[in-house]
């Protein structure tokens, strides 16, 4: 190739130009797809959800996501400093995410003690309201049926749960409510999801 370069001379160069076209046109089309197809902020929320179950930083914390045309606010607790900068980091990270605004509080990490079997998960961290929030979101991610044109509101008090908001079908609301119910540590849902397009 670099022996065609040479020899071809200004052949060559006028040879691939429109190759070299094509190639920034295909790399302004990449560009753009975002554009075309912008994230959803029920998205956002999810996967911010589903990035806080594995970190350990963020161990008995209990935070709320809300999203509203790429801007995150996070709320609720977390049990340390560390946890607060964790949780605005992997935020801030996240595709989508335009800017974070921080009002999250440190308090102590809530217990769910009075039920021993829902302490803890095979993995050894412990199971509190904003893990299991968290698990459900990050379940909910991984499977269309649920995830396609919804916005769900997951609130979780002392294990029980409530599913708020829409999502598209009644099969999708089924299957919310049956994924939340399978979540360990959840001892209760309450079905509060309308079925509609989400906003």
């Amino acid at each position: 190739m670099v022996c065609g370069i040479a020899i071809g001379g200004a052949t060559n160069a006028v040879a691939q130009a429109p190759a070299s076209g094509r190639a920034n046109a295909s790399a302004q089309t990449a560009q753009q797809k975002p554009t075309a197809n912008p994230i959803k902020d029920g998205w956002i929320t999810f996967k911010i959800h589903s990035l806080y179950v594995p970190e350990d930083a963020l161990e008995g914390s209990d935070i709320d996501v809300t999203t509203k045309a790429g801007v995150v606010t996070l709320a609720g607790t977390v049990p340390s400093e560390p946890g607060r900068a964790r949780a605005i980091a992997v935020a801030k990270a996240t595709d989508g995410v335009k800017s974070v605004t921080d009002s999250l509080r440190i308090a102590p990490a809530k217990s769910m003690a009075a039920d021993a079997k829902a302490t803890t998960k095979s993995a050894g961290r412990s199971v509190n309201d904003g893990w299991i929030k968290s698990k459900i979101y990050a379940q909910f991610l991984t499977d269309w049926t649920v995830f396609e044109d919804s916005d769900i509101d997951i609130d979780v008090a002392n294990g029980a749960v409530a599913l708020n908001g829409s999502v598209k079908t009644t099969a999708a609301k089924s299957r919310a409510a049956a994924i939340a119910k399978a979540t360990d540590g959840v001892k209760s849902v309450k079905d509060n999801l309308h079925v509609g397009a989400a906003h």
